[in-house]
């Protein structure tokens, strides 16, 4: 996250000092953001960073023990600079949050800086190759042209300049999101080829008492347990791909001074970092489950791929957070689709369940639950704005998100649901007339399989 950071928030002049730096290993940097006492809520970091005219510094401090930065990768025994996010005070106002590189530890001893208190957190359920640690901070000195000035600035007068949109300073968690459901494709596809490369040696329990014992992937409780999980990794690769190529275009977008589809990309990266990490770790258990006994032996390897997939459920936003950040932003395109205004490409279909009186027919064909899980997005993000709108009437607009939070995070899924389905079809569909006959059967049941076990697992959503 240090690199991305630097790309992200540096101006020209920062980039050109520390990228080569940290991209030879140089320096080895972190990204310090979540703290003791606030993860997924960002403006309630504690860490300050005050700025003071006379010296044109920065005394970077942590207030109490809560704001002591947790978690930052590397920083336990390895980085010696990190990118800290803090609130902002200049001139005696506060500015929110913006990041600054600060230096950890010399360069040459590695022993940390003066007022720098450093360490590493503990062990993990997983992942205890990566050194996670804690900062604190005693009125850290740093020079102006610290901060991190490409979106936002502070003059040597103490003048804050402001960003365009307060969204570009969560560019590096957007990225990050991005990345995560590209890695789980990685660990779910390990888990899977253990699982299938067992289930074609290990022979169990008889079909035909007469035969002798089958391969224990004849059994079709066995292909239900891997098949639907083959398929996932497929759709989640090809999403993850679509995610990766909207994130690039939204970036260039963003260099012209073009903020229109930044919300939509952030609304998509937060539900499909959810839904992913969640599928995946579901899966990756069912993988286990699946080897019997034998799984849960370490030298079977999923206690290393379990203890990575769950990990992700938590970091770069608690997922059930995350559906809540992606819920607000299709409460305001189903009011945008309720005043007939113009809705971004992933919302769209929600102009079709606008003052609908008829119900669908649906079969079961990829497109049919497509419809259907569409219809059903729509009409939960329906029955939420409109609880929502009768709860406001009673208590204030942030009680009566609260009280609609269950509807709002589980509009929020159904929504990403659809969405990974939608871009499955559109994806392998528009890749038929491109393989050879056989390759397109392949294709085909993965589309399938993928619609048939989603709309089983959404029957509930569905029937309601």
């Amino acid at each position: 996250m240090f690199l991305p950071a630097l790309m992200n928030h540096g101006n020209s002049e920062q980039q050109a000092e520390w990228i080569s730096r940290a991209w030879n290993c140089n320096i080895i940097g972190t990204y310090a953001q979540t703290e003791l006492g606030h993860g997924t809520f960002i403006r309630g970091l504690e860490t300050t960073a005050t700025y003071d005219p006379s010296t044109k510094e920065f005394a970077v401090h942590s207030p109490t023990i809560t704001a002591y930065k947790w978690w930052p990768g590397g920083l336990g025994h390895t980085a010696n600079y990190a990118i800290v996010i803090a609130q902002l005070y200049s001139l005696g106002k506060c500015h929110g949050i913006h990041p600054f590189i600060v230096q950890l530890r010399d360069e040459e001893t590695h022993k940390p800086m003066k007022g720098i208190t450093i360490g590493e957190i503990g062990n993990k359920v997983g992942m205890n190759t990566v050194n996670n640690g804690f900062l604190g901070f005693d009125k850290v000195r740093i020079p102006l042209k610290n901060m991190l000035m490409r979106n936002a600035k502070v003059l040597e007068n103490g003048e804050f300049i402001k960003p365009k949109s307060s969204v570009l300073t969560y560019g590096t968690m957007m990225f990050v999101r991005v990345v995560i459901c590209k890695d789980m494709v990685s660990y779910l596809s390990k888990a899977v080829t253990i699982a299938m490369r067992y289930s074609l040696v290990r022979r169990q329990s008889p079909i035909d008492p007469k035969e002798p014992e089958p391969k224990i992937i004849e059994h079709v409780t066995q292909q239900m347990k891997i098949f639907p999980a083959i398929v996932k990794v497929i759709v989640f690769k090809l999403t993850a791909e679509y995610l990766w190529e909207m994130y690039n275009q939204v970036t260039n977008e963003l260099d012209k001074g073009n903020l229109e589809r930044l919300p939509e990309l952030h609304a998509l990266a937060c539900c499909l970092k959810a839904v992913v990490t969640n599928e995946a770790t579901q899966g990756v258990q069912t993988c286990r489950l699946a080897c019997g006994g034998h799984g849960y032996l370490n030298s079977a390897g999923f206690n290393d791929i379990y203890g990575s997939v769950t990990a992700a459920q938590t970091y770069e936003g608690e997922n059930t957070v995350l559906f809540l950040q992606t819920s607000r932003y299709l409460i305001k395109a189903w009011s945008q689709a309720l005043n007939g205004e113009k809705l971004t490409p992933t919302v769209e279909y929600l102009k079709r369940y606008v003052n609908r009186s008829q119900r669908d027919v649906w079969d079961g064909s990829p497109r049919g639950v497509l419809q259907a899980l569409q219809a059903t997005a729509a009409g939960k993000i329906a029955l939420a704005f409109k609880h929502l709108e009768e709860r406001k009437k009673r208590v204030s607009p942030e009680q009566a998100a609260n009280l609609t939070g269950i509807e709002l995070a589980n509009a929020a899924e159904v929504h990403c649901q659809q969405f990974l389905l939608q871009s499955a079809i559109e994806t392998l569909e528009g890749s038929l007339k491109n393989v050879s006959p056989a390759m397109a059967v392949v294709f085909r049941d993965i589309l399938e399989l993928f619609s048939v076990d989603l709309a089983i697992r959404s029957l509930g959503n569905l029937l309601q």
